[in-house]
């Protein structure tokens, strides 16, 4: 196995029009996103160059923006490295999507119809059976649309962008307690549906405020197990 360890079948196709340095980008996000590149592994310009089946130029344009924002770490003859995020620095981010969550959720109530909860529903119970399935990586996916869903009945624009702005970093440290949350998450997602559809604001609130805080401690939880 190289030194990048991806694993079998992680690498995504670059099939999407657009520049390729964009494009290379986008495939190393998600490859971080979802931790298929390790907090702390090197990274290997030629390694993932041949990957993803393009030259070094693309994968190098990729890394330096990349740590611009953030995601990697470019160490004076070393190398580049997926950045290792503090406890600190996923707190003032979680803290921070409760804070949007909450009011989407008190949004969702006060707007949300009939078809949208219907779809909330249809992703609660594939997330249900993803978690019955062991499927980690379709959890966290889910879980992602379930919230963006609730973010677009929100009807806020403003709000969804700032919440958008954040989505990547929350899968981030949502992955490594995706299986730890399991169906009390999915259990948590039934009750905030229910109080979508009875438009109750208040509870809607309280209830993602409660759920997006349950996943915060987790994380925090998780280094200390």
């Amino acid at each position: 196995m190289l030194s990048t360890g991806l694993p079998q079948g992680a690498v995504p196709k670059l099939e999407r029009p657009g520049p390729l340095r964009d494009r290379v980008y986008e495939a190393l996000l998600e490859l971080i996103t979802t931790r298929a590149l390790q907090p702390g592994q090197h990274l290997v310009e030629s390694e993932l160059a041949g990957y993803l089946g393009v030259s070094r130029q693309p994968v190098r344009e990729a890394l330096q923006r990349l740590n611009t924002e953030g995601w990697v770490d470019l160490r004076p003859a070393q190398g580049a490295f997926v950045h290792e995020p503090t406890e600190e620095e996923a707190d003032q981010l979680l803290t921070v999507r409760t804070l949007l969550e909450a009011e989407a959720a008190r949004l969702a109530a006060a707007h949300a119809n009939a078809e949208g909860v219907k779809v909330l529903q249809e992703l609660c119970a594939e997330g249900e059976r993803a978690v019955d399935a062991d499927d980690v990586d379709g959890a966290v996916a889910l879980n992602a649309r379930f919230h963006a869903k609730v973010m677009e009945l929100a009807g806020n624009a403003v709000l969804a962008e700032l919440a958008g702005q954040v989505d990547r970093r929350v899968r981030w440290y949502y992955t490594p307690v995706a299986r730890q949350r399991g169906q009390q998450s999915w259990i948590e997602h039934r009750e905030l549906i229910a109080a979508i559809t009875n438009r109750d604001e208040g509870r809607a609130t309280q209830l993602m405020r409660e759920h997006t805080e349950h996943t915060r401690r987790s994380y925090h939880a998780r280094s200390r197990s």
